[in-house]
């Protein structure tokens, strides 16, 4: 990945995920710890989901002498845990969270929200609460970042709450086609064309949980989503003044079109060193 003058320091992003395990990359860094689940205040992951997608965007390469390291290695992570240790979350824990980030987004400096989970809800009535939830956070003008899923490659099969009309929607660049094609599809339920973008997301390796030094291997649309939200806190260190809709337009302007219909590829593939130029 190409590196960046920039690394994010003093942006808080907050992580709705499994939580996160206190790894030597995320040193000094892990701001705050909110556990909707077990109500444990000490940092855990028992998942490993939420850490390798906290790796993606802030770890800092300290275990592996810099090799791996995360798009916004200086960043501070907010981590909200929803999601149980099978991966499963209740949308009134995601809403509780929501209402966490509202109350506590100047305390913690939280600018980004990334939402690397997906739901496939039950109902329209499900769908639209969890919608509403999300679009709050960009109506507050933080900077949402949420993953198209793994439901692929049917037509409309974009999950909640990458569905909304409102935030930035991440599919993966290289589970579009083939075998391997499970990136979420627009159009949504409203017939909106989605994701807005994609980027890489087949085995990409980051933190794991178990021991400090610990890294792991995982593919989806999960792996994407932090990918952008690493380079929105980039783009908010260089220029703190900019809104959400602007860092928007600027992940759509500088995206390398794949050749793709829109509803496969969005706006089209993350190209890091274009967006930090715009």
């Amino acid at each position: 990945m190409i590196r960046s003058d920039y690394t994010g320091k003093g942006i808080g992003v907050c992580v709705l995920d499994t939580g996160i395990f206190p790894h030597i990359d995320f040193t000094g860094r892990i701001w705050a710890f909110q556990d909707f689940i077990g109500y444990r205040r000490a940092p855990y992951d028992d998942n490993s989901h939420g850490t390798h997608v906290c790796g993606i965007i802030g770890g800092d390469g300290k275990a592996s002498d810099g090799r791996i390291t995360g798009i916004a290695p200086e960043c501070g992570l907010i981590v909200l845990k929803v999601l149980d240790r099978m991966g499963n979350g209740k949308k009134g824990d995601i809403l509780k969270a929501v209402r966490w980030i509202l109350e506590n987004r100047r305390r913690y400096k939280i600018r980004v929200v990334n939402i690397s989970v997906g739901t496939t809800c039950r109902s329209g009535n499900d769908h639209q609460i969890l919608i509403e939830g999300v679009e709050q956070l960009w109506d507050e003008g933080l900077v949402v970042v949420a993953a198209a899923g793994n439901q692929g490659p049917g037509y409309g099969s974009i999950t909640a709450p990458g569905s909304s009309r409102k935030i930035i929607t991440v599919g993966s660049s290289d589970l579009l086609t083939g075998k391997t094609a499970i990136s979420g599809r627009g159009p949504t339920f409203e017939c909106v064309c989605k994701p807005d973008l994609v980027a890489p997301g087949s085995r990409v390796l980051a933190c794991a949980p178990g021991s400090d030094y610990a890294y792991g291997i995982k593919s989806g649309t999960s792996m994407s989503t932090p990918l952008i939200s690493g380079a929105a806190a980039l783009m908010l260190e260089k220029n703190p003044a900019l809104t959400n809709v602007q860092i928007k337009i600027k992940l759509k302007e500088s995206a390398r079109d794949m050749g793709l219909p829109k509803n496969q590829q969005g706006w089209g593939k993350f190209d890091l060193e274009r967006f930090m130029e715009l």
